[in-house]
């Protein structure tokens, strides 16, 4: 009866044939049919006959939104999920995959740097060796204003004064969780916190930071080169994403589990950083504290493009949901998808004091009271207790882990 009903609208001219279709939605007839044969939008009626497609002039606004959503590059498979959500939900996942698609460019962005910067050292380099004019020197930072030790080029110079770190880390339950999903790691090359959800997520947090320990760097100490160090930050990346999904396979909802990441790692002379989530990294240096990391969070993207002010982000109903993480599955989440972290590297300074920390601490304890808390520790140990305090003291509605470094003249 119903594909009666459809033939006779056909006839009655309600619907009208793919060409008509084409002119209304502005699409082509190929496309229409490419979207048919995909699922993504199927005419109202095709003809048993003649195989004629037949759509309902109503169909004209999912149709530009099919056609709009292709000219921002969002995948068919992706296109799919969101026409079949309601406008809302269609809205909320248009905006996380436009974030990820700013963050992705934006890491591209600070790869391309890093490239001019590294290449036209080696020019230098090249013309100072041919023209016998000494030394070769090293670039200078790319890192943006407000983020003193971001760099693009090759830190430290063979003749830098050697530095070590002198670290602690301590992770607490809250008062209100009974269990600890958060994981945090501090040792002489590796400072870790990584924030876990889910069934899985203590697994996935400490699959993470275990992924991280045996660095391919460890064992040579300062001699990578620093596009050397940019690959091995690459492979590790991809190997906590590795034994994430292995971590949290044998668990009962191994697509719902998942975990933040934010590391650095020493090799004697440069500080990488790996990040992923809304885990932060702060650099305490002069007196300031500078967040160093990019919180990959819907409420974040909302700040970036002005529609939600960092008052109203502290309320904001969807203020944990994630649009990067470390993920069991691609089924993980309503929006949080399996990418690889953030690389890069930073210049350091001895003096520097470095805090990473999960969102059981920077979502209650404002930058303000971190500031105070970090500049008032005598030591790492000293401050990561303190800071577990604070949240503690808050109210402990989450899960808490941070790592404190300092950054000194090795002796």
């Amino acid at each position: 009866m119903e594909r009666e009903g459809r033939a006779v609208r056909a006839v009655s001219g309600e619907l009208v044939t793919i060409g008509e279709f084409a002119r209304l939605s502005r699409l082509s007839a190929k496309a229409l049919r490419r979207y048919d044969e995909l699922g993504l939008l199927r005419p109202a009626l095709v003809d048993p006959v003649n195989g004629y497609r037949y759509y309902d002039p109503a169909q004209a606004e999912e149709a530009r939104l099919v056609a709009w959503l292709r000219r921002i590059g969002m995948p068919l498979s992706r296109i799919g999920r969101v026409v079949a959500l309601d406008a809302g939900a269609a809205a909320v996942e248009i905006r996380a995959y436009w974030a990820r698609v700013e963050a992705e460019t934006a890491a591209r962005r600070d790869l391309a740097m890093y490239l001019v910067d590294h290449l036209s050292a080696e020019g230098r380099t090249m013309t100072r060796i041919s023209g016998g004019t000494g030394d070769a020197g090293t670039t200078g930072g790319t890192g943006g204003a407000g983020d003193p030790g971001a760099i693009g080029g090759t830190g430290s110079g063979a003749g830098a004064v050697p530095l070590a770190i002198r670290c602690a880390a301590l992770t607490d339950t809250g008062t209100v969780r009974t269990t600890n999903q958060d994981a945090a790691f501090a040792g002489p090359r590796l400072l870790a916190v990584a924030d876990g959800f889910g069934a899985g997520g203590a697994e996935a947090s400490a699959a993470a930071i275990e992924a991280l320990k045996p660095s391919v760097w460890g064992a040579r100490e300062g001699a990578l080169s620093a596009a050397d160090l940019l690959n091995a930050l690459e492979d590790t990346a991809d190997s906590a994403s590795r034994a994430v999904r292995d971590a949290v396979a044998p668990c009962a909802a191994p697509d719902g589990s998942g975990t933040t990441l934010t590391a650095m790692l020493w090799t004697g002379s440069r500080l990488g950083l790996v990040h992923i989530g809304d885990s932060r990294a702060y650099l305490l240096r002069g007196g300031e504290l500078f967040r160093i990391t990019q919180d990959h969070s819907l409420v974040q993207s909302m700040i970036d493009d002005g529609s939600l002010t960092e008052e109203e982000a502290a309320s904001h109903p969807q203020r944990a949901l994630l649009l990067r993480a470390l993920v069991g599955g691609v089924g993980s989440a309503p929006v949080a998808v399996a990418v690889r972290p953030d690389v890069r590297l930073r210049e350091v300074r001895a003096g520097d004091r470095y805090l990473l920390c999960s969102d059981g601490l920077s979502a209650v304890v404002d930058e303000a009271e971190l500031r105070a808390a970090v500049i008032a520790a005598d030591d790492p140990e000293a401050a990561v207790r303190r800071l577990v305090g604070l949240a503690r003291e808050a109210g402990g509605p989450d899960n808490v882990a941070c790592a404190v470094a300092d950054v000194a003249v090795e002796g």
